[in-house]
Order: C-alpha cells, then structure tokens, then sequence
C-alpha cells in the first residue's frame, strides 16, 4: 500500500496497481449484518475498484483525469470513505492502445479482483474491453466515451457511459450553424473509430434534409498518425467555410495550428473531448485558437461566474491539497474529479448491497441525481432501458483565454 497523498504511475499494464489509496475507516462502523452482501473486491472496510488510463501514448494529456480522479477518491476517504469503506483505485496505463486495454483490464479482473471498471478513458479501448466484461457481467460503468455502443442496453448492459454522447454534442453544433450560417458549407475531420464517426453521425442527423448541400467534405485520420497536414488541405479546398474536428487535444492542436498556418479562417467547432486550453488550445497557440466553440456540461475553472461557487471551491482545494502537481484549469481534471464523483454517488447509493448485480440495478435507476461540477441545469438519469446519463450541454466560445458560454441549455 502506498503512503497516503503519493501517486505511483506504472506505464506497464502488465505490472499491478497505480494509484492505491489509503485506507480510512468511518468511526463507529457497525459490524457487519444480514442485509451486507460484497462482491468480488469488496469487504467490511474496502471497496477495490479498477480503470484503465492513457498515462503515456498519443493520448497521454487525458492522464490529468486519472490523477484528478484519484485525488477526489483520497479527498473521499480522508472524510470517511463510502459508508465506513475506502475506495482502492487501480488505476493502470494503457497507453491509448486497445490492445493493451484488454490486457490491463483482464489482469484488473482476474488478478486484483476488483468490483467492477469505472471511468476508464477512450473510445478504442473501452470498446475492445467492451464483450469480455459484459460477457462476465463486470461493470464497466460511467467510462470516458460518448459513443452509442455504451448507450445500449439491449446488447451491452454492462456498460454505461458517464459523459455526454458524442452524437448529442454533434447535432448541438448542427443547431449552432442552421442558426448561425445556414447556408454555409461544413468540412469534418474525424478521428477513424467510433468517437469520430458518431460525431459525424449526429452532425448529420441535426443538420437534417440540409446534411446533403451543407457537408462539403469529410476526411479521417488514424491515431498513429504524425500530422494532419494533408487533411486540413483537403477540407480547405472544398470550400467549407466551416469546420467541425472530431479529435482528441493532440490532433485538435495540429489541425488549428495548420489552420492559422494557411491562412484559412473558418468558424471551428472542436469536440468537447478535444477542446482542452492546456492539451490543445495552448500548443496551437492562443490567437490561432480565439473564436473556437465547444460545448460543454461541467463548470469551467477560471470562469469568473463560478469564483464564488461552493462546487468550485472544493474543486480548487481538492486539487490543491491531494493533486498539487496537476493544473486544477485544466478541463480534463474536472471531468476526472466530476467522474469520481458519479462514482462515489453509484456507491452511497448501493448501501450495504456491494454486489455487481446491485450496482448494474442502481446504475440503471438514478433519478436527478446531482454530481458535483456539472452545469447548475444539469443532472444524472438513468433508467433501464435509458442509459444516456448526461444529455444536456450549453455552447461556450474560447475567447483567447478562456471559454464563455453562450446560448441556453442544449438537450441532445
């Protein structure tokens, strides 16, 4: 076990834990009684949960929300923990590779025994993941996609998504255009797996009977891809005056900074999951990236409009005190610290009945739950045959060093 406040990053995920906190009993716990059931990872003062996290990779800014995550679990257990429990985080480096999700996932399972998989990050390898845990009825819940595949409970019921669906946040954009510019032309890059290519889904199922005369090009790129000079060509040549990126903060950066670069000025419209200032914005260069608009769900820190905000305090001295070495502004520490927080929520919720059939049951019945640093008209539903958790959003605009929200609330 490690001490208590200090990290361990294990970019292997062949070896074992990462991030193990410490343990810290509620007073007065009662002992055990009839009703206390456990499942595998759980005890009278333990509830051992795995993740997995790109620490390193093409992805490796996204580690932020791992360690923000375990900083809220530390700031949980340090008050009591979950009903008289620590929660143990494991937390391993996967380096952005599908494969080496399924094997740091398989060894969470079948090593480390843990209760289920909360808030791993990335599309790919939450879906190579994806059969194996449903196929053993592991929870893989409140996980870093927006895909639809996690938002199916026919076929995957095992999984639910805790974020906004990327599909939603598309046609959110498609609204912002028809209103904006609607006979503008629209040109896409999209990141060649389902985070992409829903995005692109849901752009033309907003833009409707116009997706035809609106979309003047689309054009994708692979992860492993060392630019995307060639695309942002492409798109500008089709003359769209618009441009939609579905990409993570790394191929977010290059595709601005090739913008600004050419001299092409279109209206950017940056997916949520790229549209971090420290990961994307900053590397492209602030001037280049001034007008961008995202959408968003979480409150952003630095926002005047929040300064007085108990959600945002705690946030800010959460960080500080369990997570000093990580920039607190960044967006992806939020939703790691968000992410935990639906987590712990799931958790309270299931009582005594530490079961994975338990948590499937209260993960599929949260009504209007509130999870801290959500937007103030933002809440947390679920239903057995609903499993879109978020599905609101507001529209925000970078204006060259921070993000102003505009509009009013989006449902998607």
């Amino acid at each position: 076990m490690t001490p208590q406040g200090k990290q361990t990053i294990i970019p292997n995920p062949t070896r074992r834990s990462v991030l193990t906190l410490p343990l810290i009993l509620a007073a007065g716990r009662a002992h055990a009684g009839s009703d206390t059931k456990y499942g595998p990872g759980v005890s009278d003062t333990e509830i051992k949960i795995g993740q997995t996290m790109p620490y390193s990779g093409p992805a490796s800014s996204f580690g932020a929300t791992g360690k923000a995550a375990a900083a809220y679990y530390r700031m949980v257990n340090d008050q009591g923990g979950v009903n008289g429990r620590k929660v143990n985080l494991l937390s391993l480096d996967d380096e952005f590779s599908p494969p080496k999700s399924v094997e740091a996932v398989r060894r969470l399972v079948e090593d480390d025994q843990v209760l289920g998989i909360f808030g791993s990050l990335g599309t790919p390898g939450n879906a190579a993941a994806q059969r194996y845990l449903n196929d053993h009825r592991i929870p893989q819940f409140f996980i870093f996609s927006g895909v639809a595949r996690f938002r199916d409970p026919k076929r995957n019921p095992w999984s639910i998504a805790g974020d906004l669906a990327f599909a939603s946040s598309a046609k959110a954009f498609a609204g912002h255009v028809l209103r904006t510019n609607p006979e503008g032309k629209i040109g896409v890059l999209f990141q060649n797996d389902d985070f992409g290519k829903d995005h692109l889904a849901g752009l033309r199922l907003g833009l409707g009977e116009k997706n035809a005369a609106m979309v003047a090009g689309t054009v994708s790129y692979e992860v492993t891809d060392p630019t995307v000079d060639a695309q942002i060509i492409t798109l500008k040549e089709s003359g769209a005056d618009v441009v939609m990126l579905a990409t993570i903060p790394k191929f977010a950066a290059l595709s601005i900074r090739k913008i600004h670069e050419i001299g092409w000025k279109p209206q950017i419209l940056l997916a949520y999951p790229g549209a971090t200032i420290e990961g994307a914005l900053k590397p492209a260069g602030l001037d280049a990236s001034t007008g961008i608009v995202t959408v968003e769900y979480i409150k952003q820190p630095g926002d005047p409009v929040w300064a007085g905000d108990p959600e945002m305090q705690a946030y800010l001295a959460t960080m500080k005190k369990y997570a000093p070495d990580q920039n607190p502004n960044d967006r992806t520490s939020v939703s790691g610290y968000h992410g935990a927080a639906m987590v712990v929520s799931l958790l309270k919720q299931c009582g005594d009945d530490l079961t994975r059939e338990n948590l499937l049951r209260q993960a599929t019945h949260m009504r209007d739950v509130r999870v801290p640093m959500l937007l103030p008209d933002v809440l947390v539903n679920t239903t057995p045959d609903n499993y879109m958790a978020i599905n609101q959003m507001r529209l925000q605009r970078f204006d060259g060093s921070g993000w102003v929200v505009f509009g009013d609330v989006v449902t998607g």
